[in-house]
């Protein structure tokens, strides 16, 4: 059985500093790379508090997923890394914002660093159609 398998790309979000692609598109299923802070019109990251850096990452999760066709509702599972653990209140209260019922399964670790020196970093997996 052949895979079914769509390259994602969107101007909207910040382009993949490393040899990676945005989001692929599997047999209808939408995976996203990790996505951090960066502004996708400034080309860096312009936000300095973890609330405004986790805005930027949902709103480039956002603009990702609506690339495959989907939102936030069809998100079946968050990786959710951050730089402090300290922070995790503070993210929850973006985080929910996007996810206010029937969240998707999440695993949320501190890591010892982020690229660009983020203080957070998500990638989703959901499912199309």
């Amino acid at each position: 059985m052949a895979i079914q398998k769509e390259v994602l790309h969107t101007e909207l979000a910040p382009a993949a500093v490393g040899p990676y692609s945005q989001a692929i598109a599997a047999n209808g299923v939408i995976y996203t790379s990790g996505q951090v802070p960066i502004d996708p019109k400034e080309g860096k990251i312009v936000a300095e508090t973890i609330e405004e850096q986790a805005e930027q990452v949902m709103q480039n999760l956002k603009a990702v997923l609506a690339q495959g066709g989907v939102g936030f509702d069809r998100v079946v599972k968050t990786t959710c890394f951050l730089a402090d653990m300290n922070d995790f209140a503070a993210f929850n209260g973006v985080y929910a914002k996007y996810f206010p019922e029937n969240a998707p399964a999440r695993s949320c670790v501190q890591v010892a660093a982020l690229p660009l020196g983020a203080k957070v970093e998500v990638e989703v997996i959901a499912v199309q159609g």
